[in-house]
């Protein structure tokens, strides 16, 4: 980010003055010559000869330059434009992308200086928005310039342009998508599944932090979190009714928003409620060494009676290593584990329909969090491997630039299965606690399932993370933690650590 100062615009009247000081100069200087050649005997046949051997001499000096292909611009063209340089063949190499913004007064002529500007640096403008301000107006380009230009010198360019205020980072190829398009996309995604909402908002609005704040806590005590229904904006702060309770807070501190990036967030909410609750459910058969068939599907709140049964059937030896707490408190979780706002949940159930594992991918601020959950009798036949692949797969679809693991350090199952992810792996003790961090990889979208689950022929689920994934470069910015009062008493080492 750039905040260059703003440079003094010149003065008009200034630059007037010096045109009248030059005027009167080559009029005093003319009619110094005019009067000592004037007066001579010969004088006015010289003053005639000085004027026709200028004008030869103008005439030869235009051919000239026009045979070698060097001519002066026709009276037609705009002479500023003769000035600016032209872009070669060879104009695309070396060059870089930039996304930039800049407030302007809003009158004729101020845009056209920073097209100027820009033009004077091979700069190329592929696209632009305007984003209307009460006073002013916020131009947001994409921008491809030279290599060699730095942000520094770009920036400072705009500002003796009229430009204040100016913004500017590297953008990738995803920016090339024209807005419209880019929308159209983001509001598809969103009406095939609800969890799809946080993502979009955060590729809609570009590197910001969401988070989704629920208006009851997992004790069913009222969070006082409530917004209007047209949302509230306040400069780098907008705070929209989440759909299924709460408040989806976007925060930005570093670009104010405008009201027309606030107008496409709340059209996209709008839309959210409209649909409803909706999950994808389609579903993956998979064959268990010993020949039993389990199915692998998305999660919803929907399926909160069947993972509360299965906690029934789980030790508490499981569901401590799952969730570093009271076990007593397990329960309460599953509610919030269950929303598509916080994360994404995978569920394995038998061919009886029982649900026998659980799979937590959460957004935890600018992290990712994975977690795991199995029934003890199900346990060591693959199934948490299978899970743990699948959602790093989900992780990297959504541009995540890594995972973690929170465990115990005699939890061999977990950490075993994150050594089968074949990913750079950092380890991090903190009393008692063991984080496991894996860093992302595009390659990790695409790994085969891991062994011993074998996959039978059925159908993909329409968003398989098995289907190969063109990795975006953002990283997704939610927060999926609990209310405050969802953590275990201070006394406990693993406080700090608590998720969900």
């Amino acid at each position: 980010m750039t905040y260059p100062k703003s440079a003094r615009r010149p003065h008009h009247w200034r630059r007037d003055l010096i045109e009248l000081a030059a005027l009167f100069t080559a009029v005093a200087v003319a009619d110094a010559i005019a009067n000592l050649i004037g007066h001579q005997p010969d004088g006015p046949y010289l003053l005639m000869a000085s004027a026709v051997a200028l004008a030869a001499t103008a005439a030869f000096h235009t051919w000239w330059a026009r045979r070698n292909s060097h001519a002066p611009p026709d009276p037609d063209t705009d002479a500023g434009a003769a000035e600016l340089p032209s872009a070669g063949p060879d104009a695309a190499a070396g060059t870089v992308l930039w996304r930039m913004r800049t407030t302007v007064q809003d009158a004729p002529g101020t845009l056209a200086a920073l097209c100027v500007a820009l033009a004077r640096h091979r700069v190329d403008i592929l696209t632009l928005q305007t984003h209307p301000l009460a006073e002013g107006t916020v131009d947001e380009f994409l921008l491809r310039a030279p290599a060699t230009l730095p942000a520094q010198q770009l920036t400072r360019e705009i500002s003796a342009a009229g430009g204040s205020a100016t913004w500017i980072e590297r953008a990738d190829a995803h920016d090339l998508v024209d807005t419209p398009t880019r929308v159209l996309g983001l509001a598809t995604r969103t009406a095939l599944d609800a969890a799809e909402l946080p993502l979009a908002l955060r590729q809609l609005l570009g590197r910001c932090t969401i988070h989704s704040l629920p208006a009851r806590s997992f004790t069913g005590r009222p969070t006082g979190e409530s917004a209007p229904v047209e949302g509230v904006l306040e400069d780098t702060v907008m705070r929209l009714r989440d759909p299924s309770g709460g408040v989806i807070s976007v925060e930005r501190p570093y670009l104010p928003f405008t009201p027309t990036e606030f107008a496409r967030a709340r059209a996209l909410v709008e839309l959210d409620a409209r649909l409803g609750p909706r999950v994808p459910r389609g579903e993956d058969v998979l064959t268990l060494p010993e020949g039993n068939e389990i199915t692998v599907r998305r999660a919803d709140r929907s399926d909160l009676d069947a993972a509360l049964a299965m906690h029934g059937r789980c030790s508490e030896r499981t569901l401590g290593l799952r969730y570093h707490g009271p076990v007593r408190d397990a329960d309460r979780y599953l509610d919030h584990l269950l929303s598509p706002r916080f994360g994404r949940t995978l569920a394995v159930q038998t061919d009886s329909g029982r649900m026998v594992a659980l799979g937590h991918l959460l957004w935890d601020g600018d992290e990712t969090e994975v977690a795991l959950l199995v029934e003890d009798d199900w346990q060591r036949r693959g199934i948490g491997a299978e899970l743990l692949g699948r959602l790093v797969a989900l992780a990297v679809e959504a541009g995540c630039e890594s995972v973690y693991a929170v465990t115990q350090a005699h939890n061999t199952g977990m950490v075993a299965a994150m050594r089968a992810l074949s990913l750079p792996l950092d380890y991090q003790i903190e009393e008692g606690t063991l984080v496991i961090t894996a860093r992302l990889t595009p390659a990790a979208a695409r790994r085969p399932a891991p062994e011993p689950v074998t996959r039978s022929e059925a159908p993909s689920h329409p968003s398989s993370p098995r289907t190969e994934q063109q990795p975006r470069t953002e990283q997704p910015s939610m927060t999926g933690r609990l209310p405050r009062d969802a953590s275990p008493s201070s006394s406990d080492p693993t406080e700090q650590r608590l998720r969900r």
